[in-house]
């Protein structure tokens, strides 16, 4: 029995605008930074300090 030859896919304008592109330019830069959770210091205070606190804190 003789194998079957395997078609090729079907031609795709897109894909081949994109990889004429990528050569040209290079790969794109990804969409999002992966950033680390956010800490405590980062984050805003949710609530403004008290007078007592401020008086406290001296």
């Amino acid at each position: 029995m003789v194998k079957k030859k395997q078609s090729r896919g079907k031609f795709s304008v897109v894909k081949a605008v994109k990889a004429n592109a990528r050569e040209r330019v290079g790969q794109p830069k990804p969409a999002r930074a992966i950033e680390d959770a956010p800490s405590k210091e980062r984050r805003k205070q949710k609530h403004k300090p008290t007078l007592g606190g401020l008086l406290g804190t001296e």
